[in-house]
């Protein structure tokens, strides 16, 4: 044997021997834990081979290829033929195992080369088999979403403008228009890019700065706002800006998002009122004196508006904007062109309230929800929901789910209940049926449940209908029972009518983080697609308890259960890490109670869906929707007293920034995050995102299919197609393509919705974590305009980049 073969022979023992005895230490530990027996016996064998190498043996080779194949055969059981979780259990080996077929590295006697040929074979059966499983995709769903003769496109669907968030205040994120087919979207080519010049990382800005908008589109303008709150103007048309208003808000924020999802416009024709409530309206109480009221603008001020904007801010404040001019309308609170939200509201704490969604106007009326700190502390504010006259800023009602029963305007001095579930995402309304439908979140804190009252058990996580009139609440369905895992409804409900029984049944769809799809009638709440109540895990910590049951949904996204062979990594030791900490976590399937010894949270609070919701086509009675399935660990600690820092690695928070998930006043802490390993990669293994087409009025999932690439979250530019999370939402059109910005790879992409094939995609400069919008210019073109931001807790390029498509003139 050569000196350099020598050499070569001793480095790769010592390899062998130190890969080795890493898997028989963890996988002993793992087999202490209960888990796989593989690592610990696979530790064993390569120690052997290790010593069989370094003294030359032509045994090593045969030993080393009897390993390869047990391996071979271990992860076809555990995986079949699924090309990533295959890789991460064979690619060291199979590397391992190609070196050790380079001449020199051990002696075999002449004429016998049964460990050379042995090793071979079983390389070669792991090449074939990585061919076959990169050509088999055991997460396709392959099939045609033809869609429902009895939907009805009576639900007021947008053509040429996109007038509110979800294009009506339908929430269906649907456009009727039809130049774009999945014949031409190939040809979609760059039309104009506006920047904004907003970014994130100013001083006092937390980590969720987020550009997240959707603008509407009025006439030949389009409307949208910052992160740090401008209001922009633009022409529809050609990009160009007509005007921009900066509403100065004040600095020192304990804010945990500074994001702005959309502005509210009310036409200048609106429809005659509704009765309102029957007790006598009055003026909220006054705001706190520790609340300045901040100047809406320092220019001009119209007199009286036509129309409206209307832009809530971060230092809590509802403003009115003339969408011709940019300036503030004074009619609208008492000549300031803006109120106070935080009249009547305890706890006065700037930033810690305000609305991050657009408001709701409908009829004479505005209506308001907001978000609260998660987990700061039991001292929050209420998530009371308020109705101001569109015209003066007058509170005509008020909904409390701490108090429900009161909703005449609260009496001057009183406040609304402290730390009541809120409503931080986007409404729905109908005006035929009167009634607005709410999305409710948690009463904080989110993990621990011990001290709340009968109407917070009642509303949390809850869709709410509440009469547009007066404010009383009609009907609620409640999507989890006592909340544990931050499981808030964070998405827009949407709003079609589908042929249920032979007849036509206004329904309400409604996504949840834990993978639900509630499909009721709204008039009623009651389930068209059938739900059933479902046995959930027990043992919730001191001081709290469990429900005994969960409603699941006929129409379903819910993940498959966890289980030690889920665990992922890019190598066969990363994996062992994943399984090590999956087996040392409290994991009994969906809804395992938060502990103090930590609890595997599967779907996590990031959620199979989010607030960019699904997108619904109601001619057809179709959704478009992007499942994402990624686990969290939420890990309770207790606290000694009402003051330490508990849960805050980095140390106290900078400036009036929030110590998140700290719990003050409450037993425990909350400690959160996502199950990743050392390298900060998830520890269940891919697909974590899905494009998935469903037949509503069926009741069944059409076609699912993994979607986007980590290109842009590995460190080397690789683009995998392995499925990963999106947050942002789709939105289809009548010309039968969907489109959707937010996986977390900087694309945008359009979709045939028959088959959701991909049918092209543009690169950003930012991540897209927002959700497109379509319309048509004043050239008769019909634009797809894309928001492309970033997102500050995801880690994605942040940018202040708007950028229209239209195929070619």
């Amino acid at each position: 044997m050569s000196a350099a073969g020598n050499v070569l022979r001793r480095v790769l023992a010592a390899v062998l021997a130190l890969a080795g005895l890493v898997l028989l230490a963890g996988g002993g530990w793992l087999v202490g834990l209960g888990g796989s027996w593989y690592y610990a016996v696979a530790g064993v064998v390569l120690l052997a081979d290790a010593w069989l190498l370094w003294r030359g043996r032509a045994a090593a080779r045969l030993l080393f290829a009897l390993l390869l194949a047990g391996t071979l055969a271990w992860a076809l059981w555990e995986s079949g033929l699924d090309w990533w979780p295959l890789a991460a259990r064979l690619d060291v080996l199979f590397v391992l195992g190609l070196l050790l077929l380079l001449p020199g590295v051990a002696r075999e006697p002449s004429g016998t080369r049964s460990g050379r040929a042995a090793l071979s074979v079983v390389l070669l059966a792991c090449v074939v088999v990585a061919v076959a499983s990169a050509v088999h995709d055991p997460h396709d769903l392959r099939g045609t979403l033809a869609g429902s003769e009895g939907a009805s496109a009576t639900t007021g669907t947008a053509a040429a403008d996109w007038t509110a968030y979800g294009g009506t205040a339908f929430g269906q994120r649907y456009s009727a228009l039809r130049q774009i087919t999945p014949a031409n979207v190939k040809q979609l080519q760059q039309a104009w890019h506006f920047q904004t010049g907003d970014f994130r990382g100013r001083p006092g800005d937390p980590e969720e700065t987020t550009f997240e908008v959707t603008p509407l589109k009025i006439g030949n303008r389009l409307f949208l706002c910052t992160p740090h709150q401008d209001v922009i103007a633009l022409d529809a048309t050609t990009g160009r800006q007509v005007w921009r208003y900066d509403p100065r808000i004040q600095d020192k924020l304990a804010l945990q998002h500074l994001t702005c999802r959309g502005l509210s416009w009310q036409a200048a024709a609106a429809p005659a009122a509704a009765p309102v409530a029957t007790a006598p309206a009055s003026a909220a109480s006054p705001a706190p004196a520790t609340a300045p009221i901040v100047a809406a603008a320092e220019g001009p001020a119209d007199p009286a508006c036509a129309a409206k904007l209307f832009m809530p801010t971060a230092d809590g404040r509802l403003i009115a904007l003339n969408p011709d001019t940019g300036h503030v309308c004074a009619s609208f609170g008492g000549g300031k062109g803006q109120i106070s939200l935080w009249e009547g509201m305890p706890n006065y704490r700037p930033g810690a309230y305000y609305a991050t969604s657009p408001v709701v106007v409908t009829r004479n009326l505005v209506i308001v929800g907001g978000t609260v700190l998660d987990n700061a502390s039991v001292h929050e504010q209420s998530g009371v929901i308020r109705a101001f006259d569109s015209e003066t800023g007058r509170l005509v009602w008020n909904w409390d789910s701490g108090n429900p029963d009161q909703t005449a305007p609260l009496p001057p001095g009183q406040t609304y209940v402290p730390n009541s579930p809120n409503s931080w995402s986007i409404s729905a309304v109908d005006e035929g049926l009167g009634l607005v439908y709410v999305p409710l979140g948690n009463q904080p804190p989110d993990q621990w449940g011990g001290k709340r009252s009968p109407a917070v058990e009642r509303y949390s996580s809850s869709i709410v209908a509440l009469e547009v009139a007066t404010g009383k609440a009609r009907w609620a369905f409640q999507t989890v029972h006592h909340d544990l895992w931050d499981y808030d409804v964070p998405s827009q409900p949407s709003l079609l009518d589908l042929r249920v029984g032979g007849s036509m049944v206004p329904v309400l769809v409604q996504p949840t983080k834990q993978g639900e799809l509630f499909v009721l009638d709204r008039r009623t709440g009651t389930p068209v697609v059938p739900v059933r109540e479902q046995p959930a895990p027990q043992g919730a910590a001191e001081g709290d308890h469990t429900a005994a049951t969960q409603p699941k949904s006929g129409l379903s996204f819910e993940p498959v259960p966890l289980a030690g062979s889920s665990m992922w990594g890019t190598t066969m030791f990363d994996q062992l890490y994943c399984r090590v900490a999956f087996h040392r976590l409290r994991y009994e399937g969906r809804f395992t109670p938060p502990s103090v010894q930590g609890s595997l949270v599967y779907p996590g609070n990031f959620g199979v869906f989010n607030w960019g919701s699904i997108a619904v086509d109601p001619t057809r009675g179709i959704a478009f929707t992007t499942p994402a399935y990624l686990a969290f660990v939420s890990k309770l600690v207790p606290r000694p007293n009402d003051t330490a820092l508990m849960v805050q690695d980095d140390g106290p928070p900078s400036g009036s920034l929030p110590a998140l998930n700290e719990n003050f006043g409450a037993p425990f802490a909350a400690k959160m995050q996502p199950f990743v390993s050392p390298l900060g990669i998830p520890c269940q293994q891919p697909p974590w995102g899905y494009v998935a087409g469903v037949d509503l009025a069926g009741g069944r999932i059409a076609w699912q299919h993994r979607n986007g690439t980590v290109r842009d979250l590995a460190p080397v530019p690789l683009p995998f197609r392995m499925g990963v999370p999106n947050l942002g939402g789709p939105i289809v059109t009548a010309g039968g393509v969907a489109f959707l910005s937010g996986t977390l790879d900087y694309y945008v992409r359009g979709y045939d919705v028959a088959t959701g094939e991909e049918l092209w995609r543009s690169r950003l400069p930012a991540g897209g974590q927002a959700t497109p919008m379509t319309y048509e210019g004043a050239d008769g073109r019909q634009y797809l305009l894309v928001v492309a931001g970033g997102h500050g807790s995801l880690g994605t390029k942040a940018g202040d980049d708007v950028i229209a498509y239209a195929l070619p003139k």
